[in-house]
């Protein structure tokens, strides 16, 4: 294995970024590479983009690029090459990112979070030529962004590209086995142009507050690439706690836009005092359902909108309800066409936007299968999530809907967080603030009948979450953290 270090030191002099008027802002099929100074690098060079501790300019973002486009060549990469990227919310992993785009390469991305044993069974299955990790980091749990040093090295026997492809994703995992999507720069093209549609979506000028993994579909296209785009700049707070985000609210004089998934909501929302930054237009959620009562709770709060996003690693951001005016439902955004089959979500795509063999049950005939319980209005075409398709059970010959128990749980006054599962019956997994099980059990029998109401409820300090923030379904990991904190408390007794 070929170990090739890549420092990042001292910005490099400004250099000149593409001007935006000279551009056409639609390529109908952007060349690989192209689209990256199209869409992502042009613009005025001396325009702040990223806040990582320090501001950066556009045309410094573009010499980084260039500076690292050289490196990764000159290490092997070339157009149809295949890279991982292994690194930490960073100025070097924007670097490396849009450096091996520009290259016309495929860039698959992993979580920096994941074990070693994670990354090797997901390279045994991406199998790329490099691999780019970060050797070296400043980083903490909690932390916004770290400064890294990075570490690429080659992997002789990996496979160059077998398709168009230019990002691949694994999916969150938090209800069971990662899949490996595959999406073209066409693709993320066409879900910046549907940002772009959004009248409340963040415009030029302003600024957006990114909690969301850069890595995964919501902070990496809804957070990066669209701010970007788009003219916003993004700014990665120091520390993800409540008073580290409100200080990054608060640091700049823009309009600013928070964007999470709803566990930073709830987080924000719990804060003690009434301090609300003078500069905070809404907080935008995606990821999962929020619970009842959340959006008021926040907007009680802060005085803004907690707005809410629909979207599928597989194709981005789909459905949006931005001003919480249709709550719980959400709408589709232009050109997404969607439909219910049998009570499934579907949502017209192309191609599959699956890696290898298409899975007939997941992509066919041009639909793409969310397994998602959902219903649309004919009326205005607004449609409303109503949570998996597998949380319908039969309990004693009759069927309950685990979201719709799920849902009254996370509505008990002082619950904060839930997941209802069934293993070997109805088990609720919750954190409470301010209340008992025992009053939480009391108020469900009075929303729920018997037979819907959870058997065990599981009090934990806080619920495990992916490394995107979704809280984890899986019966296996909710079992053990529950065991660890029983234990934990025995141990403290």
């Amino acid at each position: 294995m070929t170990i090739l270090h890549i420092y990042f030191s001292q910005p490099p002099q400004l250099g000149v970024a593409l001007s935006v008027s000279n551009l056409p802002r639609h390529l109908a099929q952007p060349s690989p590479g192209d689209w990256v100074d199209h869409y992502l690098l042009a613009g005025d060079p001396g325009e702040p983009c990223l806040h990582l501790g320090r501001t950066v300019l556009r045309g410094e973002l573009f010499d980084l690029v260039d500076e690292q486009q050289l490196r990764l060549s000159n290490a092997g990469l070339e157009p149809g090459g295949t890279v991982s990227l292994r690194l930490p919310p960073s100025l070097g992993y924007v670097a490396v990112l849009l450096a091996a785009w520009r290259l016309g390469a495929q860039v698959s991305l992993l979580d920096h979070r994941l074990t070693e044993a994670e990354v090797a069974r997901a390279l045994d299955r991406l199998d790329p030529q490099l691999v780019v990790a970060a050797k070296t980091s400043g980083g903490a749990a909690m932390r916004g962004y770290t400064e890294i040093e990075t570490v690429l090295a080659s992997r002789p026997q990996g496979q160059a590209a077998a398709s168009e492809h230019c990002l691949i994703q694994l999916s969150s995992g938090s209800t069971g086995p990662s899949k490996v999507i595959a999406r073209t720069s066409d693709s993320l093209v066409r879900e910046l142009d549907r940002y772009d549609r959004l009248p409340d979506y963040p415009r030029r000028g302003e600024r957006v507050v990114l909690l969301a993994s850069a890595v995964h579909v919501l902070g990496l296209v809804g957070g990066l690439l669209q701010g970007l785009h788009a003219g916003v700049q993004l700014h990665f707070p120091e520390r993800l706690t409540g008073a580290g985000i409100l200080q990054a609210v608060a640091a700049g004089d823009r309009p600013t836009t928070v964007l999470g998934v709803p566990f930073y909501a709830e987080l924000l929302s719990a804060l003690p005092g009434d301090e609300r930054p003078e500069r905070l237009r809404r907080m935008i959620v995606a990821g999962e359902l929020t619970r009842p009562g959340l959006a008021q709770a926040f907007t009680a709060r802060f005085g803004v909108p907690l707005g809410t996003m629909f979207g599928m690693t597989e194709l981005g951001m789909i459905a949006t309800d931005l001003t919480g005016h249709h709550y719980p439902a959400v709408e589709p955004a232009h050109g997404m066409e969607l439909r219910v089959r049998e009570g499934e979500l579907l949502i017209a795509a192309p191609a599959s936007p699956y890696l290898g063999l298409s899975d007939p049950t997941r992509w066919d005939e041009g639909w793409l299968h969310t397994r998602d319980a959902a219903a649309v209005d004919p009326a205005t075409g607004l449609a409303t999530i109503l949570g998996r398709l597998d949380s319908q059970v039969a309990i004693g010959g009759l069927k309950v809907d685990l979201t719709e128990v799920e849902r009254t749980v996370a509505a008990v006054p002082g619950v904060t967080e839930a997941v209802v599962i069934h293993d070997g019956g109805i088990n609720a997994y919750l954190a409470l603030r301010d209340t008992t099980a025992e009053a939480v059990q009391a108020e469900l029998a009075q929303e729920l009948a018997a037979y819907k109401r959870p058997r065990q409820l599981h009090v934990l300090p806080s619920l495990p979450r992916t490394a995107t923030g979704k809280a984890l379904r899986d019966p296996v990991a909710l079992r053990r953290a529950v065991t660890e904190y029983a234990a934990a408390q025995h141990a403290g007794a």
